[in-house]
């Protein structure tokens, strides 16, 4: 894999090392998850880094990200860093910027990508599940660019988004940039629980993207975790209601 493009001079994206600052990025696709409803996004690329044991190539620097560190695995962790896995790139977005700064930030993100030389960019993100009407677990969403040519092939089928819904938040700030520069990129809206992080969604996302870019994925942790989440809900439930408690939808 080669390295990817400084950005413009008027950008706050700083791509480091310098040394892969200088260069450009030979990849196939880019696959961006954000912290949105269930979490899907963010859990989705947090569950792909680890289990297709992706390394991290280089950290995105910017004045807007937001002044919060961490560890994983005795290493520090910044807020947003580029994976590596064969032909492909995982955005891990750790915490989101501040609202102030979340759409600044996230179009100059996407003017970085558009000049790096990644060939399409799969976006992540959660649907309310009470929107369902059907048996779908997702819905996509296409830029003209994706479904010309190549870039659209295996995805004439696939369920699309219903006219009239709204997408919010930095998947939409990075489609729309995506659209109007005649740019590649789909948008895999998992149906998610609007009041709690859904594994079940990211699971969806999973799988979809395991059949997009034909990735060996196992998906059975996120159902597992989402088993036992709901069991412990139902506990919940079960207490308050011995307890003579309010009933109803329980919020975690």
């Amino acid at each position: 894999m080669s390295s990817p493009a400084l950005p413009s001079p008027y950008s706050s994206i700083r791509i480091l090392p310098e040394s892969i600052g200088r260069g450009k990025v030979e990849a196939k696709a880019l696959i961006a998850g954000f912290h949105g409803i269930g979490a899907t996004g963010y859990w989705t690329v947090k569950f792909l880094i680890q289990e297709l044991k992706a390394r991290r190539i280089c950290y995105i620097d910017s004045e807007f990200a937001p002044a919060v560190s961490s560890t994983v695995k005795n290493e520090i962790s910044t807020p947003y860093e580029l994976y590596g896995v064969g032909d492909l790139l995982l955005l891990k977005a750790e915490v989101p910027p501040l609202r102030e700064n979340e759409t600044r930030f996230f179009r100059e993100l996407s003017q970085w990508i558009m000049g790096s030389g990644i060939q399409e960019v799969t976006l992540i993100g959660g649907l309310d599940e009470s929107l369902r009407v059907d048996d779908s677990k997702y819905r996509l969403v296409l830029t003209d660019a994706m479904k010309a040519g190549e870039h659209g092939r295996g995805l004439e089928a696939e369920p699309v988004l219903e006219e009239g819904r709204m997408i919010v938040g930095p998947v939409a700030v990075m489609l729309n940039q995506f659209q109007m520069r005649g740019y590649p990129a789909a948008a895999i809206l998992s149906y998610s629980n609007t009041e709690r992080i859904d594994p079940r969604a990211a699971a969806s996302a999973v799988e979809f993207i395991a059949r997009r870019y034909a990735l060996q994925v196992n998906t059975e942790p996120l159902i597992k975790g989402a088993e036992e989440l709901e069991r412990e809900l139902v506990g919940l439930a079960q207490k308050e209601k011995d307890k003579g408690g309010p009933s109803g939808a329980i919020y975690s």
